[in-house]
Order: structure tokens, then sequence, then C-alpha cells
């Protein structure tokens, strides 16, 4: 057993003093205890959190960060930026999907996440077939995701079509293709690798790439409980082209068509009409925002302040990882709103009119249930997953206790997250990974290889 003293620690009830934590070597938390003394040779922190989690990401695409941002002849959008994303897709090994994703994993714990959801499509080799091992691009990821110490959600893309109404897969495409018999065979695949740190669920990659039949084909199959993502109504675009397909709009038709309910997680999310919003609230599904991502592509603003009125639930990914860090993500959150409906401190309720404490509770709770994982809270029985602020930093310096969220998410620039343990394992100290030196020229080595194309 292993333990931390934390001068204030956020608990699910909010700020409490004294707390001394402990937990076994399996990564659960055994003890969370309030008002205690610190026991004699028990290291002591003054801020601790509960870990964020990362509830979208697509691993590979760390290497594609600052590489699209040049303009084209005409007009640039979500979609040209996929063409350039499908070409770097091209001529990558699976040697290089676990280097980077290493990579990716060490920075996102670095900066507050100690758990990420992965929405992982390349399943198939350059030529398009399956590699000997069906899942032998996911198990690198897992693989990666144990080097760095991350806990990790699985997630296969079931992936059979390029646009609604079924239409084939383009050549750049094929290297995604999956059917339900290919997701369910690489699900069962990776059974043997679920533990305390490894969940696995499934991700219909949208509506355009996957029909309501195979879906429900797919969950029939599937160990009840297991996560579900999917994307969707990301882009205006995407909206049109469902509504000329089906009549209706692409949340519409997944809830009418689909038994909806809190084991899913709607990507994105971000053109709803007012019944949507209420309809998607409702069925406590996650809507998963990922607001870098959202602003680099161009694709619009949730409505949050009327999702959080009906009730919603909400967590946070950096998707196509131009940022790695959960501060970001919940600053640009509520920023977008701020400019949106040109006023502040949108993001809160009655209950909770702290912007960074209603964001941060609010993200880890839908992160947590999107994960299929037991996170979210340092609370027993729960994982290890915490994290440690520098409390020498001048941003904290004085700070009510009231203060330290929104000081944390809203000011400055510097990374406060000082320490990180996840699933009872110190993976950064000092603001340093562990091993981030060898994960760090291992991917260097994977650039160099990858920009020679």
């Amino acid at each position: 057993m292993s333990a931390l003293f934390a001068r204030h620690a956020l608990l699910p009830d909010g700020w409490q003093r004294d707390v001394l934590l402990e937990w076994h070597e399996n990564g659960d938390l055994l003890q969370v205890r309030a008002g205690a003394a610190q026991p004699a040779g028990v290291e002591a922190a003054a801020y601790v959190l509960p870990g964020m989690v990362n509830l979208h990401s697509h691993s590979f695409q760390r290497a594609l960060g600052g590489l699209t941002e040049k303009a084209g002849d005409g007009p640039d959008s979500f979609w040209t930026w996929r063409d350039l994303m499908y070409r770097f897709a091209r001529n990558i090994t699976p040697e290089h999907i676990e280097a980077i994703a290493a990579q990716l994993f060490t920075e996102c714990l670095r900066h507050g996440y100690t758990a990420v959801c992965e929405f992982h499509y390349v399943q198939r080799d350059p030529g398009g077939a399956m590699y000997a091992r069906p899942a032998e691009t996911a198990e690198r990821v897992i693989a990666a995701s144990r080097h760095s110490g991350i806990g990790i959600t699985m997630l296969p893309v079931l992936y059979s079509y390029s646009g609604f109404g079924e239409v084939a897969l383009k050549p750049e495409q094929n290297r995604f293709k999956t059917g339900p018999d290919d997701v369910l065979n690489i699900v069962a695949a990776l059974e043997p690798l679920r533990d305390g740190q490894t969940e696995v669920g499934f991700a219909p990659h949208s509506l355009r790439a996957a029909t309501v039949a195979q879906i429900n084909e797919v969950l029939v199959a599937l160990p009840p409980q297991r996560p579900v993502h999917i994307h969707i109504a990301e882009q205006q675009q995407e909206v049109a082209q469902s509504v000329a397909w089906c009549g209706r709009r692409p949340v519409q038709w997944l809830l009418d068509q689909v038994a909806v309910d809190r084991r899913w997680c709607l990507v994105h999310a971000t053109h709803l009409m007012r019944d949507e919003v209420d309809n998607l609230a409702a069925s406590e599904a996650v809507a998963g925002l990922c607001p870098t991502t959202e602003a680099n592509l161009g694709d619009g603003l949730f409505p949050l302040p009327e999702f959080i009125a009906a009730g919603g639930r909400f967590g946070i990914g950096s998707d196509s990882h131009i940022s790695q860090g959960a501060v970001e993500e919940l600053r640009w959150l509520e920023y977008g709103q701020r400019l949106q409906h040109r006023s502040r401190n949108v993001a809160h309720t009655d209950g909770q009119r702290h912007v960074g404490d209603f964001l941060w509770q609010g993200a880890l709770q839908g992160g947590a249930q999107a994960s299929g994982r037991r996170l979210g809270a340092l609370a027993p029985g729960k994982r290890a997953d915490l994290i440690v602020l520098d409390d020498d930093h001048p941003n904290l310096c004085g700070v009510a206790l009231q203060d330290v969220l929104g000081s944390f998410i809203f000011c400055g620039n510097d990374n406060l997250v000082r320490d990180v343990l996840a699933g009872g394992r110190w993976v950064v100290r000092q603001q340093r990974h562990v091993a981030q030196d060898a994960i760090t020229a291992r991917y260097k080595r994977t650039l160099a290889e990858l920009r020679r194309f």
C-alpha cells in the first residue's frame, strides 16, 4: 500500500483539507480520509486533483500537428484537412503508430490527463489487407499506453462507407475499412488485455461510415456496459447530407434508430437544434467536446449553455492533438461561449458558480462515464489517478482555495501540473515523464522516417 497526504484535495463534494489518500499496488484507491494527520514518512502535497480523462483521441494524428496550416487555392475546411490526413496515414506502420502514441501519452500525462479514450481506425496495412494479427495496430497503441502509464479505453472503429447511403470507400480510406465481424474480431483479440488500466469498447465512426443495421449488429454481440463512441454532427455539411439522405439530422436519426444511453459518447455533436439538445441530455449520453480541434478545423461551437440547462453530461478530448492539455480544452470551451454570447462566466449552475470548478468536475464525470472505467473522483474503489499542482508557482501564490481551479485553468500559459499518478504509479515527477528521453528519441526517429514520404 502507498500513500499521499494532501493539504488540500478536490473530493466529490468539493475541496477538503488534510486528506490522506492510500492505494493498493493494483492501482485502486483504498482510503480517502479528510481531516487526517500526516503519517510519518508519507509524502505531502499542497493541491491534489483527480486526473482528467481525455475522452477522444486519434493518437497517430499527433505527428501531423502544424503541417496543415497552409491555405490552399480555394476555401479550406474540415474536408480539405481530411484529405491531407488521409495522405499522411497512407505510409504509417504499426511501429510508427506505437512510437507516436507513446510520445502523445507522455505529453497528455504531463498536462493533467491520466486516461485516454482511443478512437482507433487505422486497422489495415498500406495495401488494404488486414494484418496477420487483426488487432495489431490497436495492440500497439495499448502497448504505448502501458509504456507511458496512461490508462486507456480502446475503441476499435466500424468504418465501412464514405458517405450516407452506403457510398463505397475511397482508395485512400482502405486502411480504415472494417465491417461488424472485423470489429468484433478485434474486440475479442483485445479481451486478454483488459485490466484495471485498460478497457475495450466500440466506435461506429459516424453515420456516414456505418449503417444503423451494422451498429446494432455489433451492439447485440458486444458485452453489455462497454463504452460506445461515435462522431456526429461535427460539420454543417454533414448535417445537410444527412437531411438530404434520410430527412433527419444526424443526432435526431441516431436517437430515433438506436437505443442511445449512458454508455454512449457523442463526439462533437456541434450542430444541434433545441430538441436535439434536450433529447441528447435526456438520453444520459455524454457529449464529447474537443474545442481546440473544433476550432482548428472550423467546425463551430457546441450549444453549451442550453445543454447545461437541460442537465446534459459533457467531457473533453484532444482529438487531433494540436494541443495536449486539459487546461487549454476547458479554457477554450468557456472562451468560445463567451465570444459567441458576448458574455462572461457561461459554464456554471446555480449550485456551482465557480467556472473552473464546474468545468473540471463536469468534465471529470463525463469523461469517467465515457471511458467505462472507475475514474473521475478521489474516492475508495476508484483508480488512483491524480495530479499534484505546483504550489510554488506564482499563479497559485496566496490564492484562496475556492479560486485554485480558476487560476489553474484561466491564468497564464505555464503548465501548473507538477506530479502525476496514474493507476497508482508515479509517471510524472517535477513536470518530467519518467520515460521521457527514450520515448521522445523514438518519436523523433519516427518523424524522420515519415517525412521522407
